[in-house]
């Protein structure tokens, strides 16, 4: 019988540590989180220090009752859930569920799942961080507090069944004020300015790029401008007035983080951050590989730290020197330094367990997307051990009378990193067609590239950009980027199209709502400050109950408010003109999962339904009708015409009935001004009042 029990989280780790411990070991799992608050109420005793009130999950009963039997059957219990605040939470929770005394139980913990990280932990027992669990248990407190204080407001205002999340509602907040940005954007016009020129003794000819003058850059605003500088360049002759000759280096990247992981999963395998999230824990908990059995094949995937273990570091400068030889090795390796930002440095980069297993010898055990996750986390990590890449460089100013224009070359001499890792921003070279130019060599010109542009409004956010800004931003930690985002779509406040997100009307009236009446919970510097304050319970500096008791009365008070203050939205039961042509009945608006639509009143007895268009008052520029507000199929908001699909007007910006002075075509509102929606036009003039 065995002496030992292991309890992990996942089943699915199970099987790959028995095999690693002998006989003496039973292997179980708890299945994630044993206890938790209730969904009923609150769960947290105002009255008795906002101590927290935990019940057993249901359905885990069973499951708890399976374990006091194993632990009966032991000398002694290993607890070896996962190695952050969640997973100590959970050992906790454990603990006090199958009320395991200090002498029977002991903490374990391993970055990668290895027979050598396993049994070296079984080496190292420890107690139960309790600081690690208090600064798990603030967070999931502070989110309960301010779900469970705010969810009900918005039921009560808005529709019953929404609910606000402390860090979801910042990160909402945050692709909401770009999209005001997106919308208020007006473009600007430039123009750009190639010169084609030719050089003896090569075929391709060199394009120098328009500069300035010796006074400096000069920008090119418009067509007018642009004719008086090409009149002044007629006739005059190109000469080569200064070369500059360098080298410069490409560091290599360093390995990755959960957010930079998601980020490059996101741009060069086009998985969404949930998606990165599921296979790579696939591939931490153990995968069958013919001929070694069940290990797993990443380190810990939630991590911010780059530190690389010395044993690790060790063995990937050996596989470098065999495979790519010693002129490869990096002398030293750099870690990602973040001023103002504390990094979380439990934990090692996300890396692979073992260097000798290559995506090659591992492809045939490995689906599809396993294969292309572990070979980026592979080479990634080799890469960040090899040296930079480095190139001779080359920059020339060409003098044609008064004017400047520019040219600039680059040769890889050593590709260093870039021979195991590149991307779509590494180049390999370019414009190798002016390596022979010194200053005596004859230009000949042969015509110009002249082009007009319109600055650009910002990007839309994607998946990965907005993990990148909620970590710039100090907002949440690698274990929370993809439910953050997985959770306000699920709630249908953005939707994605293509790999940008987009607001809902929904997400928009929420937003609305707490920006109004909860200003600070919607603040990205507070929510960063929270984090920190959590940082600093893990690290013991600060007492958990301090950060609930000075952050719950003022929420109290927000809440009180808000329920005076606030107006009522009405967006249900609202009647229309629209007749049902079904019962004869004026059908009322509703709100259903993807926005507002029509209803006849006499449900259920008449089911009558229809998509419902919200008037402009505004004329339709192609064929006079009425311009309504429609919605995309997953929510995203825009303007068509009422007489679709025999007329296809559709603008995404607010039309309006007025003519472009310049042009004659219509114009839109873009936050406070009026512009044309002709962009190559570029008019745009001040709302008035009156007319916004």
């Amino acid at each position: 019988m065995a002496k030992y029990l292991v309890i992990v989280e996942s089943p699915t780790k199970v099987n790959t540590i028995k095999k690693f411990l002998g006989a003496n070991y039973n292997v179980v799992a708890s299945n994630g989180h044993v206890r938790d608050f209730p969904k009923s109420s609150m769960g947290i005793d105002f009255e008795n220090d906002y101590e927290p009130k935990y019940i057993t999950i249901r359905g885990k009963g069973e499951k708890l009752a399976e374990l006091r039997k194993e632990v009966k059957k032991v000398d002694k219990v290993y607890l070896a859930t996962d190695p952050d605040r969640e997973g100590e939470a959970i050992s906790w929770h454990l603990a006090t569920a199958l009320k395991l005394d200090d002498k029977k139980m002991k903490r374990i913990t391993f970055n990668e799942i290895t027979k050598t990280a396993v049994k070296a932990s079984l080496k190292e027992p420890r107690e139960i961080d309790m600081n690690l669990v208090n600064a798990q248990q603030t967070r999931r407190m502070l989110d309960r507090l301010v779900g469970y204080s705010i969810s009900p407001l918005l039921w009560q205002k808005v529709k019953r069944g929404l609910s606000a999340g402390r860090v979801q509602s910042v990160a909402l907040r945050i692709i909401c004020d770009r999209e005001e940005e997106i919308n208020a954007f007006i473009p600007e016009e430039y123009w750009s300015l190639d010169a084609v020129i030719s050089i003896p003794g090569t075929k391709k000819p060199m394009i120098a790029k328009f500069y300035g003058n010796k006074d400096g850059k000069i920008e090119i605003k418009n067509k007018e401008q642009l004719d008086k500088i090409l009149s002044e360049l007629e006739n005059v002759t190109y000469s080569v007035t200064d070369i500059k000759r360098g080298e410069r280096t490409k560091k290599a990247p360093l390995p990755f983080t959960t957010s930079t992981l998601q980020q490059e999963a996101s741009k060069q395998l086009n998985f969404s951050t949930q998606k990165t999230m599921r296979i790579a824990q696939q591939l931490y908990e153990g995968i069958k590989i013919k001929g070694r059995g069940t290990i797993g094949l990443i380190s810990y995937l939630r991590t911010d730290s780059t530190r690389v273990s010395d044993t690790a570091d060790a063995m990937a400068k050996d596989y470098i020197k065999a495979n790519y030889g010693d002129d490869y090795i990096a002398s030293s390796t750099e870690s990602a330094k973040k001023p103002g930002n504390k990094i979380q440095d439990a934990h090692e980069a996300i890396r692979p367990t073992d260097i000798e297993l290559s995506p090659t010898i591992v492809k045939e055990d490995l689906s599809r997307d396993q294969f292309r996750l572990y070979q980026l986390i592979w080479k990634r990590f080799i890469a960040s051990r090899m040296k930079s890449a480095k190139y001779e460089t080359m920059s020339v100013k060409i003098g044609a009378g008064e004017y400047i224009f520019t040219t600039a070359a680059s040769k890889l001499v050593f590709d260093g990193f870039m021979s195991v890792y590149t991307d779509d921003d590494d180049e390999k070279g370019s414009n190798t067609s002016i390596k022979n130019l010194d200053k005596d060599t004859k230009l000949t010109f042969n015509e110009f590239d002249s082009k007009q542009h319109f600055t650009q409004p910002p990007a839309h956010f994607t998946e990965a950009a907005l993990v990148k800004t909620l970590e710039e931003l100090g907002i949440g930690r690698p274990s929370t980027y993809a439910p953050i985002i997985t959770t306000i779509t699920a709630r249908r406040y953005v939707v994605k199209e293509q790999k940008n997100l987009y607001v809902t009307e929904l997400g928009e009236i929420v937003n609305e709502i707490m920006k109004t009446a909860f200003p600070v919970i919607v603040d990205t510097s507070f929510t960063a400050n929270i984090e920190s304050l959590l940082d600093m319970v893990e690290e013991g500096r600060i007492q958990w109950k301090t950060i609930v008791r000075n952050f719950y009365p003022d929420l109290a008070e927000a809440v009180a408010n808000a329920e005076q203050a606030l107006e009522k939205i009405e967006i249900e039961d609202e009647q229309t003109d629209v007749i049902c042509e079904e019962c004869g009945r004026n059908m009322v608006i509703k709100y259903g999962p993807h926005g507002k639509f029509l209803a006849c009143p006499g449900f259920p007895e008449c089911r009558n339904t229809k998509p419902y268009f919200e008037k402009t008052g505004i004329h339709c520029p192609k064929c006079g009708k009425e311009v309504v507000i429609k919605k995309t199929k997953k929510g995203r908001k825009y303007y068509g015409c009422e007489n679709n699909p025999e007329c296809d007007f559709m603008s995404w910006p607010k039309p309006m009935d007025k003519k472009c002075p310049r042009c004659g075509k219509y114009m839109v509102e873009k936050g406070n001004k009026a512009v044309c929606s002709d962009e190559q036009c570029g008019y745009f003039e001040q709302l008035k009042k009156e007319e916004k």
